[in-house]
């Protein structure tokens, strides 16, 4: 047996043409809906209607016709869609429409319908149609939420502005290799990062520059600081995974996990500049903005991908002065921090009405790793600590906070690999903290919550195993709780 050929994909005009839709029930309503939304003039044919559909008649925003079908009803009609729940008044509408020769969609009816509807993703202007002949819809939906997730809101105003611009784009290029390069300059420049940044007149002024200058420019590069959140690729931000797919060069953080990678450009260069433990950080760090600043210049679009927000313990602020002081173009993509999510994946709420109605984020290092800590604060009850790099100096943290006054049994629970595959969870008391950690060789990557709250990780743990005490430990014994 053959297969049936392909269907020829075409996008209608129906601004002001007549459309019959036969049926007044919800898959109706949301046939109307859509034609209405592409300025077709909407007359419904149906013994009942909908109360919304009604409303719809009575406000005079579209026609109907009384009564059953008749092939009357498709007298000057472009277009028929029969979306009732029968099947012999579809296949009449079907048929009637044949004769007529009038192009008819029969809902969830491949066989009858000489016109299918596709799954759309539409952005302003730009409408990306998705189609599987009506054999595979399920597919197709599948595909149109890939899209929905991947096409930025922003592609619509792009849309607009080159629509907008299209004859003195032509008369600038006439020839149509020159105006090809002129697009892939446009579309690879800072036109569409300043559109999704909100920015129209930098957009605007920026095709302006592009659009005139002359046919092989030095190409400008930018930089997206991304947040890559703490290891679970599920929670990348669909922001984060458009610049990802955009770049030409990720610098990366050391902990940011491989399955994020993996979400990358395939061409993209990937270049590692984690700072590791014992090591110098501050030159690290220049060196991250010495390469930076190169890959920008040299026209490349760049990508700052940082564990977790990079403006929460990431020196993302640090990061665009070094760029704003070069003049390069950069963007902000914000991240799930660790803290909010480690908690959320061992079960704990950082914040709860009976228990914490504030939370600090705290490192356990300073930036010199000997910054002054305001203890007494601190140590305050019904408050959440968050502490990054939670695995550092937990046997201060104890001493500390037990001499200014926090009570020695403050539930802590110190989160591993936090939302990835290999996260664990130790649980306790603060009187236990370092012995905890060691005796479950803590490692980092590692987030510590400290305070009344974490004692929700025992009772309402959900995602890899059950939280361990110190008892848990081979061979330990339970530390006595300071008085």
């Amino acid at each position: 047996m053959s297969a049936s050929p392909a269907l020829f994909p075409l996008f209608l005009d129906l601004r002001g043409r007549r459309v019959l839709v036969v049926g007044g029930g919800s898959v109706a309503r949301r046939k109307i809906e859509a034609l209405r939304d592409a300025g077709a003039r909407v007359v419904v044919g149906a013994p009942a209607l909908e109360p919304a559909i009604a409303r719809l008649v009575d406000d005079g925003d579209i026609e109907r016709l009384v009564g059953r079908f008749d092939p009357n009803w498709l007298n000057d009609t472009w277009l028929v869609v029969a979306a009732t729940d029968s099947t012999i008044i579809n296949r009449a509408v079907a048929t009637a429409a044949e004769a007529r020769r009038v192009w008819a969609n029969v809902v969830d009816d491949a066989e009858l319908s000489s016109v299918q509807v596709p799954s759309r993703v539409e952005r302003g202007r730009l409408q990306v149609a998705i189609s599987s002949g009506g054999g595979a819809p399920m597919l197709a939906r599948h595909l149109r939420e890939k899209f929905e997730a991947q096409l930025d809101e922003s592609l619509g105003e792009l849309a607009g502005l080159l629509a907008d611009q299209r004859r003195r784009i032509r008369r600038r290029w006439p020839d149509i290799g020159a105006r090809r390069a002129f697009f892939e300059r446009l579309l690879s420049g800072p036109v569409p990062g300043l559109l999704r940044r909100g920015d129209a007149d930098g957009a605007r002024a920026e095709f302006e520059r592009t659009l005139e200058q002359d046919a092989t420019p030095h190409p400008r590069g930018s930089v997206a600081l991304v947040g890559a959140g703490p290891g679970d690729p599920g929670l990348l931000t669909l922001r984060g995974l458009r610049a990802l797919n955009e770049a030409d060069v990720i610098l990366h953080d050391r902990l940011v996990s491989r399955e994020v990678l993996a979400l990358a450009r395939r061409d993209a260069e990937l270049i590692e500049v984690g700072k590791q433990v014992g090591g110098d950080h501050h030159a690290t760090q220049a060196r991250i903005h010495a390469l930076l600043v190169e890959h920008a210049r040299a026209g490349r679009r760049v990508v700052r991908l940082k564990g977790g927000d990079p403006f929460v313990f990431g020196r993302g602020g640090e990061e665009l002065e070094i760029l704003h002081a070069h003049g390069i173009d950069f963007e902000v993509v914000p991240g799930v921090t660790a803290a909010i999510a480690c908690a959320a994946y061992a079960g704990v709420p950082l914040t709860h009405r009976e228990h914490a109605q504030s939370v600090r984020f705290l490192t356990a290092l300073g930036r010199d790793g000997d910054d002054p800590v305001d203890w007494p604060a601190l140590a305050q009850e019904r408050q959440t600590l968050a502490f990054y790099m939670g695995v550092s100096g937990l046997e201060r943290i104890r001493d500390n906070l037990v001499a200014h006054g926090r009570a020695a049994d403050t539930p802590f629970a110190l989160i591993e690999n936090g939302t990835r595959a290999q996260q664990r969870v130790v649980a306790g008391t603060l009187s236990q903290l370092p012995e905890a950690a060691a005796a479950h060789a803590v490692k980092a990557p590692a987030l510590l919550i400290l305070g009344e709250v974490a004692a929700a990780a025992t009772a309402l743990h959900w995602f890899g195993p059950r939280p361990l005490r110190l008892e848990d430990a081979p061979g330990s014994r339970t530390v006595p709780q300071a008085a």
